[in-house]
């Protein structure tokens, strides 16, 4: 079976990135959203770029920006990946010839599986918990039971994961990836590199119990 991928979301600092590529993560996520705490400018998202090592991923999360911004960013910064946290179209996604992820908010009575269908030209749906006002990085798990059984692309899952709970939610609803903030930070922001490591730890032993059963059956 394929591992879980890793995505650590919301670095702000050189030595965070430099924690969650030696953890062994796959993609670091960088915001650029003025309101949230781990904003960053095209200046310091430079400068963060620079210390991660080859061959990690570089993801850009996006709140219902204007295209301008989008574009300027990407001229600016080396992003692989965007990430649309907001009210995004698809048209609107994808003109930027990025690969990309679009969140879709988990809560009762959301159209789930019909907004994924919209979106299934995303390199992965990203489903998260809905707070009133908050795009994301709210630290609050979702019911997992709301998460629909198949999806048209692969599921990156996100919403208040941490150490603790990560293996479960791997168990349960076997995403693609798993994407984590808040949960492995000292205050918004600011990364807690043992965290990372006790996260990604977490993860990779969620995998192997998985192996262990396909072996079983």
């Amino acid at each position: 079976m394929t591992a879980t991928r890793i995505k650590i979301c919301g670095i702000t600092r050189e030595e965070d990135a430099r924690a969650a590529a030696d953890a062994g993560a796959d993609a670091i996520g960088m915001v650029f959203y003025e309101p949230s705490p781990r904003n960053l400018s095209c200046q310091r998202a430079v400068q963060v770029a620079d210390a991660v090592a080859p061959f990690v991923t570089l993801v850009g999360l996006f709140v219902d920006a204007d295209a301008a911004v989008v574009r300027q960013t990407l001229r600016d910064v080396p992003l692989d990946v965007l990430q649309f946290q907001g009210s995004e179209s698809p048209e609107y996604c994808a003109q930027f010839e990025r690969p990309w992820v679009k969140a879709l908010h988990v809560r009762p009575g959301a159209r789930l599986e019909a907004d994924a269908e919209r979106y299934r030209a995303a390199r992965a749906l990203l489903l998260d918990s809905w707070q009133e006002g908050v795009p994301g990085g709210t630290g609050r798990t979702f019911d997992w039971s709301l998460a629909p059984a198949r999806l048209p692309r692969p599921l990156v899952l996100a919403g208040g994961l941490d150490a603790d709970n990560v293996g479960a939610a791997i168990l349960g609803l076997r995403p693609a990836a798993v994407d984590v903030s808040s949960g492995v930070e000292r205050s918004p922001g600011l990364k807690d590199a043992r965290a990372i490591g006790q996260f990604v730890a977490a993860v990779r032993a969620a995998d192997e119990t998985m192996r262990q059963r396909q072996d079983d059956e």
